[in-house]
């Protein structure tokens, strides 16, 4: 069983899990400045944009005792099989019949980092998206975390054609077993 198919109960006990309610857009945008570089960082209107029309496609971890988002995990689902750094800024790319999903950011805020939150939300995605008869995810992240999301199960397809932030990126993905 891979690493990111074993549920953590210390983590689920102390957060929350689920889908992102509309009202925490503005939330989502700041953990999404504070987690990546201004060049990479999803825009605050594209992440306004990408939460009223996909809110289902977020996966948010709720802190029990601050009430706040420590991280969350995106994605727009679509029918397409590769990915592109359109996805980043136009919402309107998302289709809800799509059967792969394009994720979008992994974000965790600092001081919950190094806990296994980032590897939770991970589970707690494929898991729902399985049940939601998804086909494939499929993600870009540098080089330096590949190894991060191999130990989640991902298979990492060599460099993608995304030069998002002017940097070069692995494009990596997850198939369902059907």
């Amino acid at each position: 069983m891979q690493e990111s198919q074993i549920e953590d109960k210390n983590l689920t006990e102390r957060f929350e899990f689920r889908s992102i309610h509309k009202d925490e857009a503005e939330q989502a945008a700041e953990v999404e400045q504070v987690c990546f570089p201004p060049h990479e960082a999803c825009s605050k209107r594209s992440m306004k944009e990408r939460i009223a029309k996909a809110s289902e496609l977020f996966l948010v971890a709720v802190d029990k005792q601050t009430g706040r988002i420590a991280g969350f995990l995106n994605g727009l689902a679509t029918k397409e099989s590769k990915f592109r750094d359109e996805f980043f800024i136009n919402a309107d790319l998302y289709e809800p019949d799509g059967e792969n999903i394009m994720l979008l950011g992994l974000d965790v805020l600092p001081e919950y980092r190094r806990q296994g939150l980032a590897r939770e939300l991970m589970y707690q995605y494929v898991r729902r998206e399985q049940e939601n008869h998804r086909r494939m995810l499929i993600l870009t992240c540098l080089k330096s975390k590949v190894k991060m999301y191999e130990k989640m199960g991902f298979q990492d397809n060599g460099i993608s054609e995304s030069t998002w932030g002017g940097e070069e990126w692995h494009e990596m993905f997850w198939i369902f077993r059907i």
